[in-house]
């Protein structure tokens, strides 16, 4: 078989540093998106009239574009070629971002985000691949790594301090910033991203064919199967408080998303152009870190979700000042970004899960469950957001390491992909549960938020387990 050629003209210095600029600036973009909407949810609930169960769809439409679609994103981008899908990615999420901010009802805001989500599916990837690719061997490709890993770090907490700010003006302008800058990206994107070819075939591009028309293998019928899935799920997770186990509606929801599921695997397993093989499930380390890392991430984003309606509901905090209590929980991962590798390669990252897994749910556990107005933040706030900041200090990076380290070589860009997936639907379905729990009180969704952290403790827990024998291979 025919293939195309991927090799990618290396730019000059001058142009590296301000390709990284493009690519760093961008992931910044797609960090912070989670946290502009977190800080700004209580202003969005009052302007667009939507109580917390519809508002959370601000954050988890996000991530369930960003989770579900990220596996067909890296099918695109291996069929068309890294430039044209992250400009034309970079273009409409600009677009989303202002739709976002215009938006008069709710359904309008979700539709930007889930599209803003699968942006983030197609550039957040491809940027690394970019780097990996033009960047020569050694020093130079470390530091740009670095540089992008710190900007990725840093973007959440980036989204907290502007969305804290802008919000005191207007939820609006929260959620319009990002578009101005993905057009400045996309102007010098278009002269620094370098040309490339579509990727010749491989695991990650399984039925490409250079030039040629191989019937499904974009496999867009898996990719809407599983992003309606998720979908589904969390519009039942967030009527079952409401109208009860029962109602027609939460069950009609909760079949969609089996029938959905069950289509895609099984176009997974028996189609000819999977986005991702299944038989990657096999391995019990990538999928315990996939699982471990969707219940940090999920009860993470569930406790700020909680937090944030309560400070700012109750206790009558400004976006600003919820933005500035959660930096302890956010801050700590960007400044020690440039080390997370290291420690984990000191003590092991099974070691490191475990300690993060259980500093997460003791933060949970310290959180005041009354939801009382007067709100101590050095007493009731400060410990949750410090005991959080060092968990995922500690257990974030060492999760991505453990997942890829369980699978042969060349499939690492597959465990990866789908570990990102677990880690973004973690946060869809966490938050929706965690709004849908919330008019009760917060005693319920911190009880939520807790028992999730102690289920990624548990899975922590196995993987200090002594292996009684050597995983075999996978052909």
């Amino acid at each position: 078989m025919t293939s195309v050629s991927t090799a990618t003209p290396t730019p000059r210095a001058p142009a590296l540093w301000g390709l990284l600029f493009v690519l760093a600036g961008n992931m910044l973009l797609d960090a912070l998106e989670v946290s502009v909407a977190l800080v700004a949810l209580p202003s969005i609930g009052d302007d667009l009239h939507l109580a917390p169960p519809q508002a959370q769809w601000v954050v988890s439409g996000f991530a369930a574009g960003f989770g579900g679609l990220l596996l067909f994103g890296g099918r695109l981008v291996a069929l068309l070629g890294r430039r044209p899908v992250y400009l034309a990615a970079l273009a409409v999420f600009a677009a989303a971002s202002l739709a976002g901010a215009l938006a008069d009802d709710g359904y309008v805001l979700v539709a930007s985000r889930v599209v803003k989500g699968f942006c983030a599916a197609l550039t957040a990837p491809t940027g690394m691949a970019i780097i990996a690719s033009v960047f020569p061997e050694g020093r130079a490709r470390s530091r740009a790594v670095a540089v992008y890993s710190l900007f990725g770090a840093g973007g959440f907490s980036a989204g907290l301090l502007l969305s804290g700010a802008l919000t005191e003006v207007s939820w609006r302008w929260a959620f319009a910033f990002p578009a101005p800058v993905a057009l400045l990206l996309f102007a010098a994107g278009l002269r620094l991203i370098p040309r490339d070819g579509p990727a010749p075939d491989g695991p990650d591009a399984v039925g490409a064919k250079a030039g040629g028309k191989a019937p499904g293998r974009y496999n867009t019928a898996s990719a809407l199967c599983l992003t309606g899935a998720v979908l589904a799920l969390v519009y039942a997770v967030t009527t079952v408080p409401g109208a009860g186990w029962g109602a027609p509606r939460t069950l009609g929801a909760f079949a969609l998303a089996a029938v959905l599921a069950a289509v895609f695997v099984r176009r997974e397993t028996t189609g000819g152009h999977p986005l991702v093989r299944l038989d990657l499930l096999a391995r019990e380390p990538l999928v315990r870190s996939a699982l471990g890392a969707g219940a940090l991430n999920g009860s993470y984003l569930g406790l700020l979700l909680v937090s944030t309606l309560h400070l700012q509901q109750r206790a009558g905090w400004s976006p600003l000042e919820t933005g500035l209590a959660f930096l302890p929980a956010s801050a700590p991962l960007a400044l020690t970004a440039l080390y997370s590798g290291r420690i984990a390669a000191r003590f092991g990252p099974a070691r490191l899960i475990a300690a993060g897994a259980a500093a997460a749910p003791l933060g949970y556990a310290l959180y005041p469950r009354d939801g009382r107005p007067d709100v101590s933040y050095a007493t009731d706030v400060l410990p949750t957001m410090l005991l959080v900041g060092a968990a995922f200090v500690l257990a974030f990076t060492a999760f991505h390491l453990q997942a890829t380290a369980a699978v042969p070589d060349g499939r690492q860009a597959e465990a990866s992909g789908l570990y990102q997936t677990a880690v973004q639907l973690g946060a869809a379905l966490v938050t929706a549960a965690a709004a849908a729990l919330y008019p009760s009180g917060p005693a319920r969704s911190l009880l939520l938020v807790t028992a999730v952290g102690l289920f990624g403790l548990l899975l922590a827990l196995r993987g200090l387990r002594p292996r009684r024998a050597a995983h075999r291979a996978a052909p």
